[in-house]
């Protein structure tokens, strides 16, 4: 309408990698839904905790749940990168294709229905040939792909990509420093909860931290202050 104002929407979904991989994980995730900011979580179905991780779904429905891609685990250590496990040859886009479609099968098997969205464990789907199997899951479920449709923020991270630490990107206040460097849109903020995890994980202490940033009030306060909506990928 002619000389209307233009009202600038900011619309955030915090969502939480790795629900399934360890109970710990999951706990973490579950105190970040329900008393922090929270809204999304995506499953790694092959993990030992996804199915602990699908009955805590079941039970509360506004956290909307994705799948995690979980096509194996690469660990920096002692100077060089070393593979934790695969379970395919990326390499091979038929054994790529398989392994995602059995995993979308065994996460509908767990919650009876699709997921809302799609993202991947160290971020594969980034790369050909996980890229294009990925687009075209999503594609057919409708869903939104990270880093497609919505804008992700991954700097909400405690440690460099050789792993070392950067506790001040997962304090409180680095997360409202990001909060307040949002543009308007949808935007996804990535996150890694978890609680009690000591060799479970290479990022392990940081999920302890990214917990209580998460549920600090200030930040759902700032949220309120900047008039930022929270929501999830059931609402995208």
């Amino acid at each position: 309408m002619e000389g209307s104002i233009a009202i600038e929407v900011h619309n955030l979904i915090v969502n939480a990698d790795d629900f399934g991989m360890t109970e710990g994980v999951n706990a973490g995730i579950a105190e970040a839904h329900e008393r922090g900011i929270v809204t999304s979580a995506t499953l790694m179905v092959r993990q030992g905790a996804a199915a602990a991780a699908a009955e805590y779904a079941a039970g509360h429905p506004g956290l909307a749940v994705g799948l995690h891609l979980d096509l194996g685990q690469w660990d920096y250590v002692n100077g060089e990168w070393s593979v934790a496990y695969e379970r395919c040859d990326q390499d091979d886009p038929e054994a790529v294709e398989g392994e995602c479609r059995a995993q979308l099968e065994l996460f509908r098997d767990l919650l009876g229905r699709d997921p809302t969205h799609i993202d991947s464990h160290q971020h594969v789907h980034t790369s050909e040939p996980v890229a294009s199997v990925a687009a075209g899951l999503a594609g057919g479920l409708e869903v939104p792909l990270r880093g497609q449709r919505i804008g992700y923020e991954g700097g909400f991270y405690g440690q460099t990509g050789k792993g070392e630490p950067v506790p001040e990107a997962i304090s409180p206040d680095g997360l409202l420093a990001i909060i307040r460097a949002l543009e308007p849109g949808w935007t996804e903020l990535g996150c890694h909860p978890g609680i009690g995890l000591v060799e479970e994980s290479s990022y392990a202490a940081e999920r302890e931290i990214e917990v209580r940033s998460l549920c600090d009030p200030r930040v759902r306060g700032e949220l309120g202050r900047l008039e930022i909506e929270l929501r999830s990928f059931a609402d995208a």
